[in-house]
């Protein structure tokens, strides 16, 4: 696309709507063109006013560097159209929401978001959400770019020895840990307490004395969505645990609480907010059973019989883990934990819960600790037992013993250079206007003047 008829015409098209309120106050300018797909003084202004709050460094002049960014993301973006590459509507709301809530959190209420942005949440959402679109077509087309990358063993060692003695990567000490865990009861006295509160609960709502966003601040125990009154932001039926999704997506009249539900996490009452397609937004308070001392005794115990028995040799902790764990996430794989940034099963100390790194860092490696109280990512209070597997000591990197780690960089780096050599290619194909503001910027891909 060079400059044809076509182009030209849209480029003073484009241009020709700038309005102006008065002699000095300008709503919005398009300042380049990349393609058919233009970009807005505000784009530029908006997404530096971002990075500003959340304190990222920007490396050179920002009406230098923000733009060309968001140029290279339209050329993804425009790509991508030409490849009928799309992103669902589901995808893009929940990221929005989440998006929307992380600023509410860390700003305080929708009031001092509004007042930040100096827009109402609506049109932040709005322009949020072409923003977020964006983004996910330009993944999915650098997907499409490094689908071709295949990196083979040979491809490693090549890299590695071209790599100077004084560039070869340190690999942190690292650490393998299995689990073994049990969930403690709670009493039916405490479950029925926790009963009772929601009902109550649900009363105040339906009879209007309260607002379930109040009472979600106020007592939901989901910490997070308790800040949003409750609020989960649109989701699909697979991103919710099946108990709560069958009740969320069976309700239909806003003024109305659901029966009290039972999941991993706890009891909920929920209320719809809105649904949309196979999306549902709605708000929930989350009450966890608290359990009392006892029951945590009573799970040491047990585990100090199972710690005892592998000790002796009775059975091993692999066999343990499988028959007596309750701790679905590792008890099919033989108790070890699974790092969830990698999917590997090597930890750095940092990575680990803190009461889980707290154990290991006194353990000796095959060492099986004492009972200690945990919570999970779920929120819940489990009691654990861990074995040391293994410690895996600072080291420079070599490719018998971290060939993942050493072909994770090489992925990395070949990724980057066919996205760069893409890049530079398309700048020829494509039609680009800059104006003359942003023309002495000095740019990392120089192609854009043309």
């Amino acid at each position: 696309m060079k400059k044809t008829t076509y182009i030209t015409f849209l480029l003073i098209c484009i241009t020709s709507l700038m309005p102006i309120l008065s002699s000095n106050q300008v709503i919005d300018q398009v300042v380049w063109v990349i393609g058919d797909e233009p970009i807005l003084k505000s784009d530029i202004e908006t997404e530096i006013l971002r990075l500003r709050y959340e304190k990222q460094s920007i490396d050179g002049d920002p009406y230098c560097v923000i733009p060309e960014q968001i140029a290279i993301q339209k050329l993804f973006i425009a790509q991508a159209k030409l490849d009928s590459i799309t992103v669902s509507e589901g995808s893009v709301e929940q990221q929005v929401d989440g998006r929307v809530k992380y600023f509410i959190q860390r700003i305080g209420s929708k009031e001092k978001v509004e007042e930040y942005f100096n827009k109402p949440i609506a049109k932040i959402k709005e322009e949020m959400a072409r923003t977020v679109e964006e983004q996910l077509l330009v993944q999915e087309m650098q997907q499409k770019i490094t689908s071709s990358n295949k990196i083979t063993p040979a491809d490693v060692k090549r890299f590695y020895n071209t790599l100077p003695k004084d560039s070869i990567p340190t690999i942190p000490e690292q650490v393998e840990v299995q689990i073994i865990s049990i969930a403690p009861q709670t009493t039916p006295l405490e479950e029925e307490r926790i009963k009772s509160e929601l009902r109550d609960f649900r009363e105040k709502i339906e009879s209007g004395e309260y607002q379930f966003s109040t009472l979600a601040i106020l007592y939901s125990e989901d910490h997070a969505s308790a800040m949003q009154g409750g609020e989960l932001g649109f989701m699909s039926k697979g991103k919710l645990v099946p108990e709560f999704a069958n009740v969320a997506f069976s309700l239909y009249d806003p003024k109305k609480v659901s029966r009290i539900v039972e999941t991993e996490f706890g009891y909920h009452i929920i209320q719809l907010i809105e649904r949309k397609n196979d999306l549902v937004n709605c708000r929930h308070i989350l009450l966890i059973p608290k359990i009392d001392n006892k029951q945590k005794d009573a799970a040491k115990l047990k585990l100090d019989s199972i710690a005892g028995d592998i000790r002796i040799g009775k059975f091993s902790f692999e066999e343990a883990a499988l028959n007596l764990s309750e701790d679905k996430d590792t008890q099919q794989n033989e108790g070890l934990m699974i790092n969830s940034t990698n999917g590997s099963t090597k930890f750095q100390l940092q990575d680990l819960p803190a009461d889980i790194a707290k154990t290991v860092y006194n353990l000796q490696i095959g060492e099986i600790s004492r009972p200690f109280v945990y919570i999970n990512e779920k929120g819940k209070e489990m009691v654990s037992i861990i074995r040391l597997k293994s410690k895996i000591k600072s080291h420079v990197a070599n490719p018998q013993d971290d060939f993942q780690e050493l072909k994770n960089i090489v992925t990395v780096k070949k990724n980057q250079e066919l996205i760069e050599n893409w890049i530079k290619d398309k700048q020829k194909d494509t039609f680009i206007h800059i104006n003359e503001e942003y023309r002495d910027c000095k740019f990392r891909y120089p192609g854009w003047i043309q």
